[in-house]
């Protein structure tokens, strides 16, 4: 079932569009007010739908986390590996993630100055979780162009809410700064809460005892994990699958109903189960009526990988819309080298947020 497209993107998208068919040469073929593009990796569960539209022009780039099953190596976003996984640790194989390797980012890099861009921000998972945003700052000194690397602290969609944010702040014509800071302060509003049906996984990646996992099997102990100061971290203990999964329908929707009138926005993650996800959503939209449909998607394989199969997770956020800019900016060089593209336009809304280097275990997703 393809991803599901948040409300006001259509707009969006379409007056990008706009911009993207204005003269300018072909080899550099960014829309005039946008200076800033936006580097990030898959572990932001971006869905594929909305990444294609924003990374035709290269104003979004997503480089694939290398995930490792047995002695195998793909890509994740580039490889179907939802399959492989499941299958792996259903039989036991071990599964891990690694950083991508500083040259993966450096030609990203170099591929936004090489399209006119004037700077870069690098936004990527938790550094508690993974090296990723190590290797991104070592390759953030060959380039030509600033790049301004941002620990994102999270992971899925929550990481993802801050990239969409970033996006719209670069679109609006907004410098590296004030992307980076739109795109931490809506970082900063945004949680994670998972279900894992089994602690087997938590077990063979050393984040729970063997004891603990066998009396949580016996007693049928099934965990509410949360992602807090980017690390996971135990929530709560719930007897029972069905019990578990409306306990986090319940902390999900307890979290959006605090948020301000109308700014709540809601992702869920799956693996292995999307029919389990979208009736959670479903369920979560009855709850929550001002709160646009959840996009749906499935875990990272950073998250899966340690969490197991059958795992929920709900991300809760707000609205990434920027405040208007102080002036109009004009953009980068549309066209030749010192000539200007247009003031920036109208500031687009949007309702929704929705080579391999040293290996991750699937533990403690830790470098």
């Amino acid at each position: 079932m393809p991803d599901r497209e948040p409300p006001g993107w259509p707009w969006l998208r379409e007056r990008l569009a706009r911009l993207r068919q204005a003269a300018r040469p072909a080899a550099v073929p960014v829309p005039a007010a946008v200076r800033t593009a936006v580097v990030t990796d898959s572990a932001a569960a971006l869905p594929a739908d909305w990444v294609r539209d924003f990374t035709a022009d290269g104003r979004l780039t997503v480089v694939p986390m290398p995930v490792m099953i047995g002695d195998e190596i793909y890509g994740e976003g580039e490889d179907d590996i939802a399959e492989t996984i499941a299958v792996a640790l259903a039989a036991g194989t071990p599964v891990r993630t690694s950083r991508p390797s500083p040259g993966q980012f450096e030609q990203a890099f170099q591929a936004a100055a090489a399209r006119g861009f004037e700077s870069v921000l690098s936004l990527h998972i938790s550094g508690d979780l993974s090296g990723t945003a190590d290797s991104a700052r070592l390759a953030a000194g060959r380039v030509g162009i600033p790049v301004e690397v941002l620990d994102s602290r999270t992971v899925g969609m929550a990481q993802g809410m801050g990239v969409q944010s970033a996006v719209v702040a670069a679109a609006d014509g907004r410098g590296l700064a004030q992307v980076k800071q739109f795109a931490e302060e809506r970082l900063a509003r945004t949680r994670v809460y998972f279900y894992v049906p089994s602690l087997e996984q938590l077990r063979r990646g050393g984040r729970i005892g063997a004891a603990a996992s066998l009396w949580g099997t016996m007693f049928s102990i099934k965990p509410i994990l949360a992602v807090d100061g980017g690390k996971v971290v135990p929530l709560e203990k719930v007897r029972s699958a069905p019990r578990a999964i409306a306990r986090l329908e319940e902390i999900a929707a307890a979290d959006a109903l605090s948020r301000p009138d109308g700014e709540a926005r809601i992702a869920v993650h799956h693996f292995g189960n999307q029919a389990e996800a979208e009736q959670l959503a479903a369920r979560l939209a009855a709850l929550l009526p001002e709160c646009p449909p959840a996009q749906i998607s499935a875990l990272p394989a950073v998250l899966a990988a340690h969490a197991g199969l059958g795992v929920l997770a709900v991300i809760v956020g707000e609205s990434s819309t920027p405040p208007a800019p102080a002036a109009p900016a004009a953009g980068p060089a549309g066209g030749p080298a010192g000539t200007h593209g247009p003031a920036t336009p109208r500031r687009p809304t949007e309702r929704h947020a929705g080579a391999a280097g040293s290996a991750e275990s699937a533990g403690d997703m830790s470098t």
